[in-house]
């Protein structure tokens, strides 16, 4: 039976990043992709200017009209949250899943490069720390674990005993794994990550590419949640994410707008991913 996944996450009008990028990655793994809107985005906020419509309000109804329908999920994937109200509908939304316990990824999306993306304010850290004890697999930036340990000025270059402590420090907000992205230990630009299933913890190196594009992240959210629904271990899933955006923004680098994010679809059709 297919897989189903239940993408918790913002569309946006413009822009390669969130829903727009996550539905065909999945949908092209062989997952049902099911939306959960959060916010329709005019564009990435990286333009600057920009336009957010809350849609906390339909999500609460859409949880209530698919527990009433008997709509279950073997995932549900969150990512860009803009109201409280949205995480006390995500409890509602993996309650109602029952026994069958899906796998719950959180991907607490508010900042980078050691400050909160525009628009992005303490209020969206408290309600992401809430909704990262929810998670079976947390997968923050380093910013993004910094903001939610309550460290925002943690410096970037880690000990490896450092590495561990923001590892344990995250986990204590009751996530069960744990994978940090844009690292440095010991000099070192690495991914960082604890799975709970084998209690190991793991350091995964990279060469830095320097440059940015938006939706990188969500590229390696949803390559890493295809491959654990597909048996996968977290360690052997988050290489090949790693692998998989490295590709696609070394294709990308003479792009002149980088702001609407990375052109997926290519690497879709010429079955890269």
């Amino acid at each position: 039976m297919m897989k189903t996944v239940c993408c918790v996450n913002d569309m946006p009008g413009v822009g390669k990043i969130a829903l727009s990028a996550m539905i065909p990655i999945l949908s092209a793994k062989g997952i049902s992709v099911t939306c959960l809107p959060t916010a329709l985005v005019s564009n990435t906020l990286d333009f600057g200017k920009f336009d957010i419509l809350d849609t906390s309000a339909y999500m609460d109804r859409t949880v209530d009209i698919w527990h009433q329908l008997g709509f279950r999920f073997d995932c549900i994937a969150t990512g860009f949250m803009v109201d409280p109200k949205q995480v006390q509908t995500v409890e509602k939304l993996i309650c109602y899943q029952g026994e069958q316990k899906p796998l719950v990824v959180v991907d607490p999306i508010m900042g980078d490069e050691g400050k909160l993306y525009n628009g992005m304010t303490q209020s969206n850290v408290e309600i992401l720390k809430k909704l990262s004890g929810y998670a079976d697999v947390l997968i923050p930036n380093f910013t993004e674990a910094a903001f939610l340990t309550d460290q925002p000025n943690l410096s970037q270059s880690l000990t490896a005993d450092q590495a561990r402590e923001l590892l344990d420090r995250c986990r204590g907000l009751g996530a069960k794994s744990v994978v940090i992205t844009s690292c440095c230990v010991d000099g070192q630009s690495c991914v960082i990550g604890y799975d709970h299933t084998c209690d190991s913890y793991f350091q995964i190196p990279f060469a830095w590419i320097d440059v940015r594009f938006p939706g990188t992240g969500d590229i390696f959210s949803a390559v890493m949640i295809a491959d654990l629904m597909g048996g996968q271990n977290l360690q052997t899933a988050v290489e090949h994410a790693m692998q998989v955006v490295s590709t696609i923004i070394l294709d990308n680098m003479d792009k002149q707008d980088r702001f609407f994010g990375v052109d997926i679809e290519r690497f879709i059709s010429e079955g890269k991913l």
